[in-house]
């Protein structure tokens, strides 16, 4: 009887053995508690993120023209990768910029876009003058931001005068928001003007 149970428990541990190789071998080994999916992070960061990111993450796009009618506002929007000073600056001579580290169009977060404002009576570059005007924008008016397949419509929920003494401009990273903000230059302190709105919709070109 001993050698039988003896026997037994060779061949089951054998088969053990065989099987967890063979498991192995394609892959089908189950995951340890505790791992996490890429999906579950952002990139550049270690901590889980929520699974509706992943999903938005997967349709984000990158802004590429903003357009307010109701105060003749149109101009494209350049995405540079450097949250360099002189980086930013160089590309605002060329259009409105979407602040590298802010969400992209479809992204659960804010997409903050920078343009000049200029009231000189002859400025050379008229992107100078990208944002002039702004601050006619009135609550319940849209602003429409152009990815290359689709429109992304937001509705103006506020306008106000930041002081040159203000550090901080809230982004809220629940929910889908626009702001547009007035500048000088991206490493001076100056007054400025700060549009919110929230998203409404999206729209197929």
């Amino acid at each position: 009887m001993a050698k039988q149970s003896t026997t037994f428990a060779l061949t089951f541990v054998a088969l053990f053995a065989l099987a967890f190789v063979f498991l192995a071998g394609v892959d089908a080994l189950p995951e340890p508690l505790g791992s996490q999916s890429p999906s579950q992070k952002v990139q550049g960061l270690g901590s889980p993120q929520p699974d509706h990111f992943a999903q938005d993450s997967a349709s984000a796009e990158l802004p590429v023209r903003i357009v307010a009618k109701s105060i003749g506002l149109d101009k494209t929007i350049a995405n540079p990768s450097s949250t360099d000073v002189e980086v930013l600056d160089a590309a605002l001579q060329g259009g409105t910029v979407r602040y590298p580290t802010s969400a992209r169009l479809g992204e659960e977060g804010t997409v903050l876009i920078f343009g000049h404002s200029s009231y000189l009576p002859i400025v050379r570059n008229q992107n100078y003058k990208a944002f002039n005007g702004i601050q006619k924008l009135k609550a319940g008016e849209t602003v429409s931001v152009y990815s290359g397949a689709a429109e992304y419509r937001y509705t103006v929920t506020g306008v106000r005068l930041a002081n040159a003494t203000e550090d901080v401009i809230e982004l809220p990273a629940t929910g889908k928001f626009l702001t547009l903000v007035t500048c000088d230059s991206f490493g001076k302190k100056t007054d400025r003007f700060v549009v919110t709105a929230k998203f409404e919709g999206a729209y197929t070109l």
